[in-house]
């Protein structure tokens, strides 16, 4: 998939919207000011950040143990509930997909019970 792809499917998700904290290299997708996912280029590589549970993390990298990696811009407390997955192509876009539809529900599940009604409709 390529990052426009990527940051359209982000996009359609209730709330979702695009942001440019760290400069214009990179682009983040919040929610409620959360951030679910970060496209950005590394040395060339389109790259994809995600957040999740410990476990989730754990099971990607070990699924994909040369595609995806602890995030890679992450300070060390949080990199077991990021992964930046290289999408040169050897993940199935259909796993990219299942890999934002959770880095979205996580965060979500972390706001207030209100607020996660509110994006639930």
């Amino acid at each position: 998939m390529t990052h426009e792809q990527i940051l359209k499917y982000c996009l359609s998700k209730t709330g979702a919207y695009e942001d440019h904290p760290f400069g214009d290299e990179s682009t983040v997708v919040k929610v409620e000011k959360r951030i679910f996912a970060q496209l950005f280029c590394l040395k060339g590589v389109p790259m994809l950040t995600f957040n999740g549970d410990a476990m989730t993390g754990d099971f990607y990298r070990k699924m994909y143990p040369k595609d995806v990696k602890r995030g890679y811009h992450c300070p060390p407390v949080q990199q077991p509930y990021f992964n930046t997955v290289d999408l040169s192509g050897n993940v199935p876009d259909e796993e990219i997909l299942r890999m934002l539809d959770g880095s979205y529900k996580y965060v979500v599940s972390k706001l207030p019970k209100k607020t996660q009604r509110k994006l639930e409709g």
